[in-house]
């Protein structure tokens, strides 16, 4: 079948949105409800990524309900604050002021998580996935580790996942620091143990109008052509 003369999608639109869908913290909306099936739909276009052996071993945990959130946003807060509050301390003493911003940045959202309108929970059920990796990758109490080709089945979905989101007007962040104690989380959310939790995203809509793109070095300077030599 012969190729379209043009391009099947806006190329200008599509390089908009991709340069534009960014980590969103501080300007997430605390107050505006998202509708569940928001958070449904932006799910399902998700499970449309990339996944090996189309296993789809990924669970989506999504919590609204203010207790829960309360719950988790608390320990999210426990695990986040200690670490960044001392990393913010070295960015002072460095005068890296862009640092610092990000690192005040993380702070906000860690003492305001408990009241965003939504907080999605990604998993991977190693326990599914261990028979074809081979290898025993979680304890009595949580899963501790995944193998790279389970990253690369989850990973994706969530990417696409903020994507959609960030078409229907909404925000989000790819936060980690909760990894640091999956099991009090697994616990609140009463999580079964051979699930792991990729990530937790903030989820609500954006303030303060559009985004513009962020600054980037040079691609030029990153890429490598065939074989890597030492400058």
């Amino acid at each position: 079948m012969p190729l379209p003369a043009d391009p099947p999608f806006d190329l200008a639109q599509v390089d908009r949105f991709l340069t534009t869908t960014k980590s969103v913290r501080r300007r997430l909306d605390l107050e505006r409800p998202v509708p569940r099936e928001v958070i449904v739909e932006c799910i399902r276009l998700a499970s449309y990524a990339p996944n090996a052996s189309n296993a789809q071993e990924s669970h989506w945990v999504v919590v609204t309900d203010p207790e829960v959130r309360q719950s988790v946003g608390e320990q999210y807060r426990r695990c986040t604050q200690p670490p960044v509050s001392v990393m913010l301390e070295s960015k002072l003493k460095e005068g890296d002021e862009p640092g610092a911003r990000i690192s005040r940045s993380i702070l906000y959202l860690a003492d305001v998580m408990a009241r965003v309108p939504a907080i999605v929970i990604p998993c991977y059920d190693v326990g599914a996935a261990t028979g074809r990796y081979g290898r025993l990758l979680w304890t009595a109490e949580a899963p501790t580790s995944m193998e790279p080709a389970m990253f690369a089945s989850i990973l994706p979905a969530v990417w696409s996942f903020q994507l959609a989101l960030r078409s229907r007007g909404l925000g989000s962040t790819l936060t980690t620091a909760h990894q640091s104690d999956q099991p009090a989380m697994a616990r609140i959310l009463g999580l079964p143990d051979s699930w792991y939790q990729v990530a937790l995203l903030p989820v609500g809509y954006t303030t303060g109008g559009d985004f513009t793109p962020s600054r980037r070095d040079p691609v030029e300077d990153t890429i490598v052509w065939d074989r890597y030599t030492d400058p």
